[in-house]
């Protein structure tokens, strides 16, 4: 009787050991989808001339946030504030590819980057491309290859990141993956480079975006080099939509889509002359689409969501608490509280110093400049090596832009401040801060302003040191060849930087 009475136990508790082992909980794998320099220009957002069918699958089946924006708009800044989720003003990141040279920036106390956070819980952490391996990777089990880009402004370990790829995680392993895409960059910066993308989109689609069906902003002009420039551009956007279809085909095929959090998203907007490196929505409004366990489905959130917020979100997909005193929120919580503003600044980016802040609400932008002696389009090697920027400066300097045109782009100096009424006005042409009508609401932003700057610790309120400068400036320099003539304009424009100090500009 005993016998079999211990025969029963035994079998009830290995009926329950499956049951419980049936139910127990899978950490879900995290997949970021990161593209460079690219808004919004998705036919899920509303885009008319191009069609994403990968990531309007991913809307359909999550979440589309409408309104979501980058905390700086241009690369490094924002990745800095995205891998930590914390305001790269907040962490000393602000200025674009810093502590590069003898001179460097570390985080502050308790500020971990999310892969060792994920790391430390058992996941396995890579960045990559993402795409399928080809057959000879694939048969060694793994990808292969260097690590994608990081670009973080701070000094890290690069052992927080176990791979390239998730191919070399140990079996049933999580794994936390950040796939870096080009997007917008695959348009190049010359006119050469445009026409060469069109023509390959033209082979791969059937058929290229044409230049005279786009539509700019205001404030561009219809010059050939420029619709042929944005064209391009939303051609790139095509070709990043297929590199997205092929990291959710992978997934699926490997068995691992169900149990995986996708996430795209873009590091800033559109590289051109008021888009990347500034806080108009060209620059700061970028797209952000999630899907899998825990994420609602087929579902649009019209509140405002700042890209930092991706880092809290995902800790607690993965059951990953998040660290005292991160100021990244958790957006799918459920005690979460909208945001009723979000917050963008912008600082040196390359040799070209610049200090930018602002505060955006549903309806209304502030944006102040610290340095309004300056013009908008400052000089910058980078951007003036553009074909659409010289394009710019060529018709400028001909008289051929309109009244909007010039006052926008090549103004000598700039409002202190600036208010735009973003219903009325969604390209922010209109300033209204001197409008008396306005007077209140501008107060209330511009204090809104002030108490960020205070309370998020804002290192950009003391100007960088010669000696941080002048390291980071010899990087530059030093990357370019004796007797180039892009040295040679690096070095007239950090001249130029330095005699405007001086004159206190």
């Amino acid at each position: 009787m005993n016998s079999r009475l211990v025969s029963v136990v035994a079998a009830f508790a290995f009926v329950l050991a499956g049951v419980a082992h049936a139910k127990a909980p899978t950490k879900p794998n995290i997949v970021w989808i990161i593209v460079d320099d690219m808004s919004a220009n998705l036919s899920c957002y509303g885009e008319k001339l191009i069609e994403t069918p990968n990531v309007d699958r991913m809307a359909r089946q999550g979440t589309r946030f409408a309104k979501a924006f980058t905390t700086a708009p241009v690369c490094s800044p924002s990745r800095s504030a995205l891998i930590t989720g914390m305001y790269q003003t907040t962490i000393g990141a602000q200025n674009h590819r810093s502590g590069r040279g003898t001179e460097k920036i570390y985080l502050p106390d308790g500020v971990v980057p999310l892969p060792k956070l994920f790391q430390q819980a058992g996941y396995y952490t890579c960045i990559g491309g993402g795409q399928p391996a080809g057959k000879k990777a694939a048969a060694k089990g793994k990808a292969g290859g260097a690590l994608g880009k990081t670009d973080y402004n701070f000094e890290y370990d690069q052992a927080m990141y176990d791979g390239p790829d998730w191919a070399g995680r140990a079996a049933g392993q999580p794994f936390f993956m950040q796939v870096q895409l080009s997007g917008g960059k695959q348009r190049g910066g010359k006119d050469g480079n445009a026409i060469a993308l069109s023509q390959r989109a033209a082979e791969r689609f059937g058929a290229a975006v044409k230049p005279e069906d786009v539509t700019l902003p205001p404030y561009y002009p219809r010059d050939p080099v420029l619709l042929r420039d944005w064209a391009a551009y939303l051609d790139s956007c095509r070709f990043t939509d297929l590199a997205v279809g092929g990291v959710l085909a992978r997934l699926e095929k490997e068995g691992e889509l169900e149990n995986t959090v996708v996430c795209f998203m873009t590091d800033h907007g559109i590289s051109h002359a008021r888009g990347k490196q500034f806080l108009y929505d060209e620059g700061i409004r970028v797209p952000l689409v999630m899907r899998g366990p825990g994420v609602p489905k087929g579902a649009v959130r019209e509140d405002l969501v700042s890209h930092i917020d991706l880092a809290a979100t995902s800790l607690a997909l993965a059951g990953i608490e998040r660290p005292e005193g991160m100021q990244s929120r958790d957006l799918l919580a459920k005690d979460y509280q909208p945001r009723d503003a979000v917050f963008s600044a912008r600082d040196r980016c390359d040799e070209t110093v610049e200090h930018i802040r602002s505060v955006r609400t549903d309806r209304y932008k502030y944006v102040r400049n610290f340095l309004p002696a300056r013009p908008h389009l400052q000089p910058n090697n980078y951007k003036d090596g553009k074909s659409i920027v010289m394009t710019l400066r060529e018709l400028h300097a001909a008289g051929k832009l309109d009244e909007l045109q010039e006052r926008i782009l090549f103004a000598p100096t700039r409002a202190p401040e600036e208010l735009y009424d973003l219903q009325a006005d969604p390209f922010e042409t209109k300033n209204l801060a001197a409008v008396p009508t306005h007077a209140a609401t501008l107060a209330e932003l511009r204090g809104r302003l002030d108490a960020w700057i205070r309370e998020t610790g804002d290192k950009g309120n003391v100007p960088e040191t010669a000696a941080m400068y002048d390291s980071d400036m010899r990087v530059y320099v030093g990357e370019k060849k004796k007797g180039d003539e892009n040295r040679s304009v690096t070095e007239r424009n950090i001249a130029q930087m330095k005699a405007w100090a001086a004159e206190g500009k």
